[in-house]
């Protein structure tokens, strides 16, 4: 039976046997009994690699951070999170850099987490913030809702996520408002130039 550590692009975290790309953190999610009993722990939302010099990670721990999973680092910017600097650095680099370029500041990782964090959900209800935004401006990389599906922009392309892969592409409208699920920090830092590593079925 399949754990419940997936992340989707709507920042839920469900069951699936599907196999991701990246791993990420938010820290100690667990109980005692290994089931889920929160959504975050802190503010470092993180994405990591899946194996980082062969430490191995129990899936579900109350005295560990609990591996989360993400079909692509597309999914993990949408869910709320960032490389994490220390297994991914050059990544971490890539983004600090471009969350200055946007922003006009350097930061360091605690002052773009802090800064983040109510960008991505709202503690209360639990759930992720969206915005609207119009569709031509928008950054290959975002992911929106359309037709009530998490969607990813690439080029011309709309591309509906699963939990094992992008579906056949949509063609994506010149125009029109659209939800964002991406938050819009992340949104900034895509459109000043990073590019996340995307999944096979999206190239």
């Amino acid at each position: 039976m399949a754990r419940r550590n997936r992340v989707t692009p709507e920042g839920r975290i469900i069951a699936d046997p599907a196999r991701g790309m990246f791993m990420g953190n938010r820290g100690i999610l667990c109980g005692s009994d290994g089931a889920l009993r929160k959504p975050y722990q802190h503010r470092a939302w993180i994405c990591c690699v899946l194996d980082w010099k062969g430490n191995r990670q129990p899936l579900a721990s109350a005295h560990r951070w609990t591996p989360l999973f993400f079909l692509d680092e597309a999914v993990a910017l949408a869910a709320g999170h960032r490389p994490c600097a220390t297994c991914r650095r050059d990544a971490y680099n890539r983004f600090r850099a471009a969350w200055a370029a946007a922003t006009g500041t350097l930061r360091s990782a605690k002052e773009m987490d802090a800064a983040h964090h109510p960008a991505r959900i709202l503690p209360r209800q639990r759930t992720q913030v969206t915005h609207k935004a119009g569709i031509g401006g928008l950054p290959d990389g975002t992911f929106i809702g359309w037709n009530d599906t998490p969607t990813l922009i690439l080029g011309d392309r709309l591309l509906p996520w699963s939990p094992s892969g992008y579906d056949p592409a949509l063609p994506r409208p010149a125009s029109g408002v659209v939800t964002v699920l991406t938050p819009a920090p992340t949104v900034a830092v895509l459109a000043a130039g990073y590019r996340p590593v995307l999944h096979e079925t999206a190239l």
